[in-house]
């Protein structure tokens, strides 16, 4: 491994080896909380999680905690002089292990993952002229940098974009959720375009309108299915009342 990729390695992990060197056994949920920093941006990142979903991340440009579920707020927090403090210890730690390791050759860290594993999907069941929201998911990002573009028919789209940050889960790996507004037709191509900053990947998932269900369709099925368990209820009570009347007549 050469040293930019010791760079890397050393600072956005230190954190996260010691948090899971505490776990012991494995437990059934894992809930843990990560701060890491390193020499490219995000210059830090904090984020709570539970197993590998993302629950809330702290926005450092904005100064406050942000959740991933609308009206949901983390139990505990770090306050702001407590962050401070950890940016601060990061910073001070950081060039000492980038030296450490550029001058150790016993020591392996772990590689750069390389091209990240992405995935296309719809948050909804899929209905041609409703509105839904495409969801890309990013998986194997490392370094922790990455930036998502959506497309739409080739042409780059900007508007009803949403993203979390890049945020860490099991197995020293990082992961990122890009969210997108449609209102799905027949012919449409969106496509999601996970990029580095420096380069170092580039990896692309396309998807299409696949086996949607017809509104009006949907619509007859569940009349249907409603219609259905509402005559198996009235057999049940007519034979339920048969029984009761043949019953009270032999006493």
């Amino acid at each position: 491994m050469g040293p930019a990729l010791r760079r890397w390695a050393l600072p956005a992990l230190a954190l996260i080896w010691a948090a899971m060197a505490t776990a012991g056994e494995q437990p059934a949920h894992l809930s843990s909380e990560v701060f890491f920093c390193q020499k490219d941006s995000p210059l830090y990142g904090l984020a709570q999680t539970l197993d590998d979903d993302l629950l809330f991340w702290y926005d450092f440009l904005g100064s406050s905690w942000r959740s991933r579920l609308p009206d949901f707020q983390p139990e505990t927090q770090l306050s702001e002089p407590q962050i401070e403090a950890r940016k601060k210890v990061c910073d001070n730690v950081l060039p000492y292990l980038t030296w450490f390791s550029n001058q150790s050759i016993f020591i392996q860290f772990p590689k750069a993952r390389g091209i990240p594993h992405v995935e296309l999907f719809t948050l909804r069941p899929l209905v041609l002229g409703q509105p839904n929201v495409l969801v890309c998911s990013a998986r194997n990002i490392f370094p922790p940098v990455a930036r998502i573009i959506w497309a739409f028919q080739g042409q780059q789209l900007t508007q009803g974009v949403s993203s979390t940050p890049v945020f860490p889960v099991q197995e020293l790996d990082f992961q990122i959720f890009s969210y997108l507004e449609v209102t799905p037709q027949v012919g449409d191509v969106y496509s999601c375009n996970v990029k580095s900053l420096g380069g170092k990947f580039d990896s692309m998932a396309y998807w299409v309108p696949k086996d949607p269900i017809a509104s009006k369709l949907l619509e007859n099925v569940l009349c249907g299915l409603a219609v259905a368990v509402g005559g198996v209820f009235m057999i049940v009570g007519i034979v339920l009342l048969a029984l009761s009347f043949r019953v009270r007549s032999s006493d």
